[in-house]
């Protein structure tokens, strides 16, 4: 793992954060989920540098197919997770919140 992904994944494994159990490098399809939480219906992405051009247009697939199956994608850059991980972890919690029935 990145530092970036190993910053988050201390936020959101042992279900520290949301109460839910995330996995790591989660296998969906032909996918895998950096961070992925069945409950939620969640897949939350850490994007480096090289997620541009020919890269995200395969992101922007692998974004439409998890779409397809119901799957809310959150996005974040290596760079946010760097530099305040605590934020992005109450917008991870924020939105699974919203999304609840």
């Amino acid at each position: 793992m990145s530092i970036p992904e190993r910053t988050l994944w201390k936020l959101l494994r042992r279900k520290n954060i949301t109460g839910l159990r995330f996995r790591r490098q989660h296998p969906l399809g032909p996918y895998i989920a950096d961070f992925y939480c069945h409950e939620a219906a969640m897949v939350v992405e850490i994007d480096g540098q090289s997620h541009s051009g020919v890269r995200k247009e395969h992101d922007d697939r692998r974004d439409r197919w998890m779409a397809e199956r119901g799957l809310t994608i959150v996005r974040f850059t290596a760079s946010e997770v760097t530099r305040d991980p605590d934020s992005v972890a109450s917008t991870i919690l924020r939105i699974i919140e919203s999304t609840k029935d």
